[in-house]
């Protein structure tokens, strides 16, 4: 499969014997430094194992089409053998599919502002108009950098501690270079075409959908919809937080993801 994603494998810090697995993917134009915030409660309870998705973060661009089954592909790949899969955005689709398709390797599922599919049509009217996303598609390929801050921006718009989260997001986004045009590019391309409300229905284990009750990119009403693809999960909406709960509210998105992981004994 040729390059090898970054990835880190961090003790579980919890008095514990064996400490369950946790696999954490952020999302579009980011990297795993994004969860620095929450790391230290997540490793209290877990070793976590973090990634960069292909051509952000620290990770190189492998060589194939970049879709989602080729994020899903090589992040299984350093993956542990069996974790809960909590995953932001982006990841979280990269996660959604993962426990669609290889439900052996996912013990639970935690989404964080995420949705099976983005882009609205018709049939799925709680999602981003297609006519938005396009246009950061076209001005992408004129200004990349421009369109991942705006992008980002976007992402805090509600927050009631959005100058706080755009400061955090601006200070960790160039952290480790600028990303690779192509991830940034298809990453949009991903967002715009996939569709994983099959996935949904399909998935087994334990799930919980967080979402931030002032998310401009991904409606609040998305955790109704979400419950009826997959009636035996769990949704959660955090409120004064958009679309970076982990970084707006970090005790309260913890406190959601402990207490849904007692309930279904994978604490």
């Amino acid at each position: 499969m040729g390059l090898t994603l970054y990835h880190d494998r961090y003790r579980c810090t919890g008095n514990m014997d064996n400490p369950p697995e946790l696999i954490v993917l952020h999302g579009w134009g980011m990297h795993s430094l994004v969860w620095d915030e929450v790391m230290p409660a997540l490793l209290e309870h877990f070793q976590v194992t973090v990634v960069d998705l292909p051509g952000l973060g620290r990770s190189p661009m492998p060589g194939g089409e970049y879709t989602l089954d080729y994020l899903v592909e090589h992040v299984l790949a350093v993956a542990p053998a069996k974790a809960v899969w909590l995953g932001w955005s982006l990841g979280g689709m990269v996660a959604m599919r993962t426990a669609s398709q290889f439900p052996e390797r996912v013990a639970g599922l935690i989404t964080v502002a995420s949705t099976p599919k983005f882009v609205a049509d018709g049939q799925w009217p709680l999602a981003m108009k297609e006519e938005v996303l396009k246009a950061f598609q076209r001005v992408l390929l004129e200004d990349a950098e421009g369109t991942l801050i705006r992008f980002l921006s976007l992402q805090c718009k509600g927050s009631e501690r959005i100058k706080d989260d755009i400061r955090a997001l601006k200070e960790l986004v160039y952290f480790h270079g600028i990303p690779a045009q192509k991830a940034l590019r298809c990453g949009l391309e991903i967002l715009q075409a996939v569709d994983l409300r099959q996935d949904l229905q399909r998935i087994q284990c334990p799930t919980l959908h967080l979402f931030g009750e002032r998310d401009h990119l991904i409606p609040v009403g998305v955790s109704d919809a979400v419950g009826d693809l997959q009636p035996a999960a769990h949704t959660a909406v955090i409120k004064g937080v958009a679309h970076l709960p982990f970084l707006s509210a970090p005790d309260l998105f913890i406190a959601a993801c402990t207490d849904f992981l007692r309930e279904q004994q994978l604490l």
